[in-house]
């Protein structure tokens, strides 16, 4: 299907069933304007500007920063670090609680608030988002990520890892400088374990993962070696994206280098699609694995995934009451904007940026 200036032909609302995580969503089109004029109203701002204020994350201020749990360096300058994962100065939970100490009763609804809450500086550099690295350059990060969720795991208190970031305030980042953060739990979430039952349902009535099946054409945006990136069918928010290994894959941390440096090629892709097309929305991305101690049956049904999410509007009463979301955007109409949009490919042209030790 072919790109056009003239308005889409008038499509009636439709509801569609989210097999994986079990929900509902409308699908609303009289709710927007053309699919391809769908823009952020509130960019996150140019990081190229001159700074205001000095920032903890820039290189030279690392004594400013919670503690450093790992780096990794310049193979030439073992003192100069790409990628720093520290603590949060303001953790959601706390990796000094003894998990065992009272109050633990999940009877009660309660249990100690032990668990880790790290931050991934993603460049020494202010100005470098993450879509500017090349694409192996975002396969390191992907690779610190793993790392560092190899080390929680290490915990038997921890039952689920969340990978995740915020970019732009209104996506709930509290520093403009890049970064992701890492969540370990003691407990697995509601929508975790909702996923997992209802992919292990799909596969236990057809025989198959169904994030292992091949995606609608209409809703492919690009293919790698190893990853599709596609506009899920009951997509819940405009121009979500889902980037999904090809081959099963129940955990992220299991990923290898060759597929962190393909994942770092895709996601970089996906992230200036969005950006060109959108206006540079704030944006939300979170890595769907599945639990650390994952039973046996569900093995051959969970797959995990990394879904982006661009924050173009709120939600509003009625989706916050229902969780049924209302999408403006029909998937099919989403994903042939996202093919057709062209990005330079910048891995060879990112300019320098010489920023002084200290």
């Amino acid at each position: 299907m072919a790109a056009s200036n003239s308005s889409p032909s008038p499509r009636n609302p439709e509801l569609r069933n989210d097999k994986i995580n079990n929900k509902w969503i409308i699908f609303s089109p009289a709710r927007s304007k053309r699919p391809s004029d769908f823009k952020s109203k509130s960019p996150v701002s140019d990081p190229t500007q001159p700074q205001t204020h000095v920032c903890p994350f820039c290189i030279g201020h690392e004594h400013e920063c919670a503690p450093e749990i790992f780096r990794v360096c310049d193979d030439s300058d073992p003192n100069r670090w790409r990628i720093r994962v520290i603590q949060n100065l303001y953790p959601a939970l706390s990796r000094d609680i003894n998990p065992h100490d009272p109050p633990d009763s999940l009877e009660c609804g309660v249990i100690t608030g032990f668990g880790f809450h790290d931050v991934v500086i993603e460049s020494p550099t202010h100005p470098i988002h993450l879509s500017d690295l090349p694409g192996s350059g975002v396969g390191e990060v992907v690779m610190a990520y793993k790392k560092r969720v190899l080390q929680i795991a290490a915990f038997d208190s921890v039952k689920y890892v969340q990978v995740f970031k915020n970019h732009g305030a209104s996506a709930g980042a509290s520093m403009s400088h890049s970064h992701s953060q890492i969540i370990a739990l003691p407990i697995v979430p509601p929508s975790v374990s909702s996923r997992l039952k209802a992919t292990k349902e799909y596969f236990e009535k057809t025989g198959r993962c169904i994030l292992c099946e091949a995606p609608q054409k209409e809703l492919l945006i690009h293919e790698s070696k190893h990853f599709l990136s596609v506009v899920p069918y009951a997509a819940s928010y405009a121009f979500e994206m889902w980037i999904i290994p090809r081959q099963h894959s129940i955990h992220f941390h299991d990923i290898d280098k060759d597929k962190a440096d393909d994942l770092g090629s895709i996601l970089k892709l996906m992230l200036k699609k969005m950006a060109s097309q959108l206006n540079y929305p704030p944006y939300n991305f979170m890595i769907h694995t599945s639990p650390l101690h994952l039973d046996n049956s569900y093995l051959s049904s969970s797959h995990w995934f990394l879904q982006i999410v661009p924050q173009l509007s709120v939600l509003a009463g009625f989706e916050i009451a229902t969780e049924c979301h209302i999408n403006p955007v029909f998937p099919e109409d989403a994903a042939m904007i996202l093919r057709e949009v062209h990005v330079e490919d910048t891995d060879n042209i990112l300019r320098e940026i010489h920023v002084e030790d200290g």
